[in-house]
């Protein structure tokens, strides 16, 4: 008689440190279940949050993490639905990270993460001990391989379960978003696939936590490597895939969603981030600066999405070398999204300031960078301001190339408590507002249609900081720029090598200069969302104070 299985695979979005939350979540989303449902997947350290960081280090949070699973042990004692769940455990002296078994109001096995990833933003073996290579276990009568995320990337664990006896593999995830990470995904499932010959479930989180983006896009593979399920992307759900046994061989079936753009996922990545990290740390909203530039534009949108309209509260923060353009586009970008919009001028200020540091008997100097750097710490000065007045958060609006070369002021525009679009680069930044002029999800709380005025997008860029200003003063041409720093952020190729690729010398050695020298700047910078595979921060660590040079 040929077997059936169903599986229902919560892709879920836990909050760290909130684990009688997250648990109470789970007990609720089994409780709403079918009757014929066999097994309920969720994330890999779903109890507790991911990253964890050192919070797992405290006793009194693990002893936590062990009293709320023992109540969703309990849950299962109406002999329904078993539980595959992620959790931090204390194994003797050592932390393990988990997945736990429960069924019938019993954990009947635990297996631990043998693979501990080390590298960009992950610390696993700064907290966790390795597992043993693991069994398989069985449930339902059927045997699973339960690998956690890392423990697919590398061939040692399938090899082990699938030698075991494994029949079904269900990968539990919490894999942060890159613009390249479902591709990469997508190649090492369908390699695993292909050695042992056995279904992958993938089942990854979804939602922000601090700068880790997680989009979900769960999905299954079939033995033969056809996809036979995928998830939603960037939401939570609760999806039901069925197996059945034919022929010996376990063949799954689910609902496939089609899959969307690049752009598309990364616009959807940074409102989420923001979403998350806004409310997740109780702000009433926003306030940003608007210039009548494309990166305030595009956070102001960003922004809107991610809240409504109500919710973005836009100052324009014009100096005597704001032009009457930027002017209109700041609050045509406010009119579009309907958004609440206030003219703050600095010109008095500026005077202010300028007065007081004349009585400064000081080395003489020659005007120019101090003067246009007042303009945006001023700026910054008065957000911070509304901020502590009205409760919102200050949102930075500057771009990875800015941030990469040093184009920003330190406690200016850089002031804010999130910047989200801190690893989007400047060429990206095109696109995405592009797109969403003639684009829509229903998970963003804006207004359909254009929001940022075409204007905006086609006009030169500039920081309005001195008369007729442009970034191209500074810098080379943004698409140029942005390659070779890819280049050198995200590949760390050499100069050398970047120049043997056509570019000019003189350009890529200032590039390499202003990056380097930039480096105590974005040390200070707000937090933002990664979206690529290098992002600064946790993720690229380079020493402050340094005496070498890439550049000569």
């Amino acid at each position: 008689m040929d077997k059936k299985l169903k599986i229902a695979l919560a892709q879920l979005n836990p909050l760290v440190g909130d684990v009688s939350g997250n648990i109470k979540k789970l007990i609720s989303i089994r409780s709403k279940l079918d009757e014929d449902i066999d097994i309920l997947v969720a994330p890999e350290l779903y109890v507790s949050g991911y990253p964890i960081d050192d919070l797992v280090l405290r006793e009194d949070f693990l002893n936590l993490v062990k009293e709320e699973i023992n109540k969703l042990v309990k849950s299962t004692e109406d002999n329904k639905s078993a539980i595959i769940v992620g959790a931090p455990r204390k194994d003797n002296e050592s932390i393990k990270n988990s997945v736990f078994v429960i069924e019938n109001g019993k954990i009947i096995s635990i297996k631990d993460k043998y693979e501990l990833p080390n590298t960009g933003v992950f610390d696993e073996q700064r907290i966790f001990k390795q597992g043993p290579l693991e069994d398989c276990v069985e449930i339902k009568g059927i045997k699973f391989g339960l690998p956690i995320c890392e423990d697919i990337w590398e061939s040692t664990v399938l090899k082990k379960l699938c030698s075991s006896g494994a029949e079904i593999i269900i990968a539990i995830n919490a894999s942060p978003f890159t613009t390249s990470k479902s591709d990469e995904r997508s190649s090492v499932t369908s390699l695993r696939v292909d050695e042992i010959k056995l279904p992958i479930i993938y089942l990854n989180r979804t939602g922000g936590q601090d700068e880790l983006i997680f989009d979900g896009s769960s999905f299954a593979l079939n033995h033969d490597g056809k996809k036979f399920y995928s998830s939603s992307e960037f939401k939570e759900e609760t999806s039901v895939v069925d197996f059945q046994k034919l022929n010996g061989k376990w063949i799954g079936t689910g609902k496939l969603n089609n899959s969307s753009s690049s752009e598309e996922r990364l616009y959807k990545a940074l409102v989420l981030g923001l979403r998350d990290y806004v409310n997740n740390n109780k702000f009433p909203g926003v306030v940003l600066g608007l210039s009548g530039g494309i990166d305030s534009a595009l956070v102001a949108a960003v922004a809107t999405d991610a809240f409504g309209s109500d919710l973005v509260q836009a100052i324009m923060l014009p100096s005597p070398y704001t032009g009457k353009e930027s002017l209109s586009d700041a609050k045509e970008v406010a009119e579009l999204l309907k958004i609440k919009y206030s003219n703050l001028k600095i010109s008095e200020a500026m005077k202010i300031v300028e007065n007081i540091l004349g009585d400064f008997k000081g080395p003489k100097y020659s005007p120019g960078i101090t003067e246009e750097n007042i303009q945006s710490r001023l700026r910054g000065l008065l957000l911070m301001a509304l901020s502590n007045r009205y409760g919102y958060m200050v949102l930075a609006t500057g771009n990875k190339s800015e941030y990469a070369v040093g184009y920003s002021t330190l406690y200016g525009d850089m002031c804010g408590g999130y910047a989200p679009i801190k690893d989007v680069w400047k060429t990206d930044v095109f696109k995405l507002c592009e797109w969403r002029n003639k684009n829509f999800s229903d998970m963003f709380k804006g207004p359909k249609g254009k929001v940022i005025p075409e204007n905006i997008i086609n006009k030169a860029p500039t920081a309005e900081l001195r008369e007729n200003q442009k970034d191209t003063d500074s810098l080379p041409e943004y698409d140029v720029l942005d390659e070779i720093l890819k280049d050198l952020v995200e590949k760390e190729i050499s100069v050398e090598k970047i120049v043997s690729k056509g570019f000019d010398k003189r350009v890529v050695e200032r590039t390499a200069q202003l990056l380097a020298r930039s480096e105590y700047k974005r040390f200070q910078a707000a937090p933002g969302p990664k979206v690529t595979s290098k992002a600064f921060g946790r993720d690229r660590r380079f020493p402050l104070t340094s005496g070498f040079r890439n550049w000569n």
